[in-house]
């Protein structure tokens, strides 16, 4: 390992600590909505009751929230308030210098008639804000995209979501509105607020810069597929802490479309999915660096910390530490293989490039998982610099599901047929293994046979340091 990537991590760690500390706010460089700190001019409080929002949770109140909204804007800036009451809308734009105050007892339900939302798709959200600074939501109170409505088959394995067979607005499975988003926007705080049941991704971030998120929910259907908790598209300088994030697919997800995403610092949370919790990708075509994930406890997904690189971008200077993992196997429908920690990047398809991983941190983790850690390189673009300090992995089977596959998907090989292990490797060049214990318990885990799977031709560089594996009694 280089010592510029100690270097730098040591200065990753202690950015960890200055960040959890009290004066936190004071002291970082993202800046409150400008409501909350020092305007421009006093800042405003109105109700979206005094413009005609009724508040019962059937008739549409889309007008009197934007004329709430815009008058708040032209004001200067500050709070429009949802007092009590259950207000039913479809896309509501929030403007600059405005803070949304749900306040507690008080709902904003997405509508669920698509021919409500605007023309174009890229656009349909509950909550919108385009182009915006200084912007936030809070309150208390709760956000909710009603996304079981848009359910038209229900079925445990996975939700068949398919809207357009009732309104022909568009086609394909992820024709559904999400539910709040931020795009090119800057200074933005989400905190003290429940975003529930979106019917797609839940709070969208893209190209946005200065984001603090923090002290809030997410709850999503856990059969539902695409009900992201968090996605983060092409943005700098984000920080997410003290959040609980309850969903059916991917809980943190950066991903890189248009431009690269640096500096996201991800901490103090809890995390519940049926997918990945932390997963980068699968849109991954520029770089991702400069990324922290901290003190995170995941439990019940079927990945635990997931890299699908299937795009040409690089990733690189990752820290994942202080995180304790709980994986299991669900039906093969969806992405993952209960794999704690899932590192790959290969071609998406014959048009893609592959992109780079190096120089990536894993320390004081715990894994309580029914499957191993997938470790995957291709010929032309090797994993480089990996490091595993202090990590406990217990193995264990609780579940019925089928084991003995490794999942490529998206694209690249799909499902293979392969015998599991506590570690598989393939296409590295550098890992150190670290006080690192692999424990196995019963019978069923034992069979694995392998603690360490790999081939000598596609892998160099190893150093193994205190490495033990053996049986234990629950």
């Amino acid at each position: 390992m280089s010592t510029s990537f100690h270097s730098c991590t040591l200065i990753l760690i202690l950015w960890i600590l200055i960040i959890q500390s009290e004066s936190y706010t004071s002291s970082s460089s993202i800046r409150l909505p400008r409501s909350q700190s020092q305007s421009r001019s006093p800042h405003v409080t109105i109700s979206v009751t005094d413009y005609g929002a009724a508040g019962d949770g059937v008739h549409y109140d889309t007008g009197a929230i934007q004329s709430a909204i815009d008058a708040c804007s032209l004001a200067g800036g500050g709070r429009v308030v949802f007092p009590p009451g259950s207000y039913l809308t479809a896309t509501v734009f929030l403007r600059s210098g405005v803070v949304l105050e749900v306040q507690k007892n008080a709902t904003v339900l997405g509508g669920t008639r698509l021919e409500d939302y605007p023309a174009e798709q890229s656009r349909w959200y509950v909550v919108l804000a385009e182009d915006a600074e200084d912007v936030g939501i809070t309150g208390g109170g709760e956000i909710n995209g009603q996304g079981l409505e848009f359910v038209v088959r229900f079925d445990e394995r996975k939700n068949v979501m398919v809207s357009w067979n009732r309104t022909g607005a568009c086609s394909g499975d992820e024709c559904r509105p999400r539910l709040v988003g931020f795009i090119r926007s800057k200074n933005v705080r989400v905190w003290d607020i429940h975003l529930n049941e979106p019917a797609y991704w839940c709070l969208h971030l893209v190209q946005c810069d200065n984001t603090y998120i923090h002290d809030m929910s997410i709850y999503g259907d856990f059969n539902t597929p695409n009900n992201d908790g968090i996605d983060i598209d092409d943005s700098n300088n984000t920080v997410i802490t003290r959040c609980t994030i309850n969903t059916g697919d991917d809980a943190i997800c950066p991903k890189t479309y248009d431009g690269p995403l640096y500096n996201l610092t991800a901490t103090d949370s809890w995390i519940r999915t049926k997918s990945s919790a932390i997963k980068f990708g699968s849109a991954s075509w520029f770089e991702f660096k400069g990324l922290i994930f901290n003190n995170i406890t995941i439990v019940d997904s079927h990945r635990g910390l997931g890299l699908q690189i299937r795009d040409g971008g690089n990733v690189s200077d990752i820290t994942f530490s202080n995180i304790n993992i709980t994986t299991r196997y669900y039906d093969p429908s969806w992405w993952g293989r209960a794999e704690p920690i899932y590192v790959t990047t290969c071609p998406r398809d014959n048009t893609s490039k592959t992109g780079s991983i190096s120089n990536l941190l894993f320390v004081n983790i715990t894994a309580t998982s029914e499957n191993g850690i997938f470790l995957s390189g291709t010929k032309n673009s090797n994993l480089r610099n990996l490091k595993f300090l202090n990590v406990n992995l217990n193995y264990k089977r609780w579940t019925s599901y089928a084991d003995g596959l490794v999942d490529y998907r998206p694209g690249c090989q799909g499902l293979v047929n392969r015998s599991s292990a506590g570690m598989i490797m393939e296409h590295i060049e550098g890992l150190e293994v670290e006080n690192v214990n692999m424990r196995w318990l019963g019978d069923r885990v034992r069979r694995w046979k392998n603690p360490l799977e790999f081939k000598p031709s596609t892998v160099d560089n190893i150093s193994l340091l205190n490495f033990h594996s053996g049986s234990y009694n629950q």
